[in-house]
């Protein structure tokens, strides 16, 4: 009687891992801010699961890839905030400085500036 050859299966792959990485992807179409933190948080806990089987789930690659994937837009939005908060804050700024002007009375029309004397 012969035995049959085993072959080796393998193990399941982690379904934390698979929600991080789809999570992390709709953040850059869907849901931007909800999906990055999404992907962060599934990524951390897929990894520890994986970590914790002992070789009995896979996917830690998926978890990686949404993991960073999750991180880049967190940090990509986080900058765009900035900078939109820094152009509405110029805007603001711009617009006090021209009410400020104005209502002071400095007008570039009514300026004058003095010569400069020769030989200094």
């Amino acid at each position: 009687m012969t035995q049959q050859p085993r072959y080796a299966s393998n193990p399941p792959t982690n379904t934390l891992a698979v929600v991080s990485l789809v999570s992390a992807i709709l953040s850059w179409f869907v849901f931007p801010l909800l999906g990055a933190v999404v992907a962060v948080v599934t990524g951390h806990m897929a990894r520890r699961d994986i970590r914790n089987s002992y070789g009995l789930q896979s996917g830690d690659g998926l978890a990686v890839a949404g993991l960073i994937i999750g991180y880049l837009n967190l940090i990509l939005s986080c900058l765009s905030v900035l900078f939109a908060l820094l152009i509405i804050g110029g805007v603001i700024g711009l617009g006090s400085c021209a009410i400020l002007s104005d209502s002071v009375g400095l007008n570039p029309a009514n300026i004058v500036i003095p010569p400069i004397p020769a030989g200094g």
